[in-house]
């Protein structure tokens, strides 16, 4: 895979302390416990995707899960480019109890650049060679559900290879308690720069099973939702790794919007467990076709997908 490469004159000045909390990052906190932050996860999730003839994209997936004593950290990147997934950060980490756990820290190669009221300008990632720069641009659009669920669409860029590519970056957080039943899957789905769409299920499905969504999109600048959309397998295939089926293909439905998706491409991990069936944990890179409004738009984009 080739070499990710950006100025290290650029990365050299964002290896400052901690950033303080930007507004957008304190929201989760409103769905917790006051002062009690134990039992809590926190999952904040970009997704940089570029309008170009072989799909570019861009996952960044980071969670936080606090404990009585401190706060279980993880930070996960990949960058795909057509068929060909390249995962250029993996990390967990510990830290101390903190008042504010949903705040992203940078660690290891992975820092953090803010502006103006502390917001989240760039993330930026610089190990040996490899480099890549993710910059946040004007929001373009933002959905809540009221359940701890913020949907951000945002102008972005990515530097990469001492290119600019532009495009447009999903920021999905979501917060419930280790407690509780998990959200389950999403995707991020475009066509061309008139069309993105967001499905999200509150709570996990049985495999195999309809799930129940909930749908944004921003049509031609309009702001649709959907609720409820079915979205149902219709192919699986046998992920021996984790002993557990996982889907291919997908058919949606709803009075709005109703169309089909497929995995093109996989990025699958076999989690641990006392088995004999293991969690996944999979990023699918889909292509279909949505009808909204009486006409087809050709999509693609990523479907996170996880089972326990």
């Amino acid at each position: 895979v080739a070499a990710l490469a950006f100025a290290a004159c650029v990365l050299s000045a964002c290896a400052e302390p901690e950033p303080a909390p930007a507004p957008d990052e304190a929201s989760p906190a409103q769905a917790a416990p006051a002062g009690n932050f134990r039992g809590l996860i926190y999952e904040r999730s970009f997704v940089f995707t570029a309008d170009t003839d072989t799909a570019f994209v861009v996952p960044m997936l980071f969670v936080s899960r606090t404990k009585p004593g401190g706060v279980d950290r993880e930070a996960r990147g990949w960058l795909r480019r057509g068929t060909t997934w390249e995962a250029f950060h993996d990390a967990r980490w510990e830290t101390p109890p903190t008042r504010a756990p949903w705040r992203l820290l940078p660690h290891q190669g992975l820092r953090l650049m803010v502006g103006e009221q502390d917001a989240l300008e760039t993330i930026l990632f610089e190990e040996g060679v490899r480099a890549l720069e993710l910059e946040f641009g004007d929001v373009l659009i933002e959905w809540t559900t009221g359940g701890g669920e913020v949907f951000r669409l945002l102008d972005a860029a990515v530097y990469l290879s001492d290119q600019l590519v532009p495009g447009v970056m999903l920021d999905a957080s979501r917060t419930y308690g280790s407690d509780q039943t998990p959200p389950g899957d999403w995707a991020f789905l475009t066509s061309g720069d008139s069309l993105h769409v967001v499905f999200e299920s509150p709570r996990r499905a049985a495999p195999e099973t309809a799930g129940a969504y909930r749908g944004w999109a921003r049509l031609d600048f309009r702001d649709l939702q959907w609720s409820p959309v079915t979205i149902t397998w219709t192919e699986t295939s046998a992920f021996q790794p984790a002993r557990q089926d996982v889907p291919m293909s997908w058919r949606v439905s709803s009075p709005e919007v109703e169309g089909t998706l497929r995995v093109a491409t996989a990025q699958l991990q076999a989690g641990e467990g006392p088995g004999p069936l293991l969690p996944v944990d999979a990023l699918f890179g889909v292509e279909g076709t949505l009808r909204i409004e009486g006409r087809p738009y050709p999509v693609r984009g990523l479907f996170r997908h996880t089972r326990p």
